[in-house]
């Protein structure tokens, strides 16, 4: 083999490397959300907010806040 086959033999598969490795890099990258992830989430987060919102209009939360309120207004120093 010619040293000039033997460099573009080389170059060439210095070149499907390097194509290989650009494929490999976009191929992997997984930034940001899918639309299942991002629906996913979205369900989490409104599932939380309802949790939320039964605890804070719940009788217990209303009273228990009243009390501290009542109690930090009618004790004296």
């Amino acid at each position: 083999m010619s040293i000039q086959k033997l460099q573009q033999s080389t170059s060439s598969r210095l070149k499907i490397a390097d194509l290989k490795a650009r494929t490999h890099r976009i191929m992997a990258n997984e930034e940001g959300m899918s639309t299942v992830e991002y629906a996913m989430g979205s369900l989490a987060a409104a599932a939380l907010a309802a949790v939320l919102y039964a605890v804070i209009n719940g009788g217990g939360v209303v009273d228990a806040i009243e009390a501290i309120i009542t109690d930090a207004l009618t004790s004296t120093p």
